[in-house]
Order: structure tokens, then sequence, then C-alpha cells
């Protein structure tokens, strides 16, 4: 038996998640799409011979903190300072979160000052966090994680026998 992804991932997590319409969700799962955003194309600004080496350098520091934003797990395996786990935890509601991606989103928008490059995608998708985080705040609902990755505890968690196979 050949273990595949497939096995890991909750689709009817996924299909609740989608019909749900808590908008925390959405922006947790944008919050995602923005970990990758960032990095990538922070990565890729940092080849410009000008000033928007800064917002890349920037974009590639915000993707790495909203990784441990949205994947608060993350916080108790990795060797990290109190004074981070104390900042990361601030943003555990759907107000402070808003203003967080609202806080991100600007200083990305701010690199178009300089010069019109992806960066713009950047600022896009964290704009679209914020949004998302800011409806869920003002129609109040609760924050809520997303349960798209299975659980190890769920029944039919691909267990350690599998694992081995696969090794």
């Amino acid at each position: 038996m050949a273990l595949n992804i497939k096995q890991f991932i909750n689709v009817a997590g996924l299909v609740r998640d989608l019909k749900s319409f808590n908008f925390s969700v959405y922006g947790q799962w944008f919050g995602y799409i923005n970990i990758f955003l960032c990095v990538a194309l922070g990565i890729a600004n940092l080849f410009h011979v000008s000033a928007v080496i800064v917002f890349g350098i920037i974009a590639i520091v915000q993707g790495l903190v909203i990784l441990f934003v949205e994947v608060p797990f993350l916080l108790r395996i990795c060797p990290l300072s109190d004074n981070f786990i104390a900042f990361i935890k601030r943003f555990e509601t759907n107000g402070k979160r808003t203003l967080f991606y609202v806080g991100m989103a600007a200083v990305q928008w701010c690199s178009l000052a300089v010069m019109a490059t992806s960066l713009i995608a950047v600022a896009i998708g964290l704009t679209i966090s914020a949004a998302s985080y800011g409806v869920a705040f003002f129609k109040h609902q609760q924050f809520q994680g997303t349960s798209v990755i299975k659980s190890p505890a769920d029944d039919d968690f691909p267990h350690e026998a599998v694992v081995r196979e696969m090794l």
C-alpha cells in the first residue's frame, strides 16, 4: 500500500469549511496562500537593483511571521524566544488578525511607491486576508481553525505501519 498525500487531506472537512460561510476560515486559507506568495515573490524581488530589495526582504519576513500566526503548532516545536511567542499569541482573535494583516498589506502597498513589481500580488493577498478577518469580526463570527489536514486522532489517519512502509 503506497502512501498518498490524499490520505492526509480531510476532504469532508474541506467541503464543510467552504459551506460554513465563516470568514475567519477564509482568512486563514488566504493566510496559507500568503505564506507562499510572500516567500516566493520576496525572493523574486531580491534581484532588482533598487529599493524594492528592502520590500522583498520584508515580504520574506512577513511570510515567516504569517507561518507562525496561522500554524500555531509550530510555536511548540520550534525553538523561539519568549518575546516572539508572546508577540504571535496576540493575534488569536479576528479583530487582531485584521489589524495584523492591514498593517502588513500597507507595507507592501508602499512598495508601489518605489516600483511596480510582483509584490502587488502580496499586497492584494494580504488585503484579502485582512478583509476576510474583518468581515468575520464585524459579523461576530467565532475564530475557527480549518480542518483540511487530518488529525492523527482520526480513525482513517495513516498509521505508523503505512509510514514505515513508505520509508
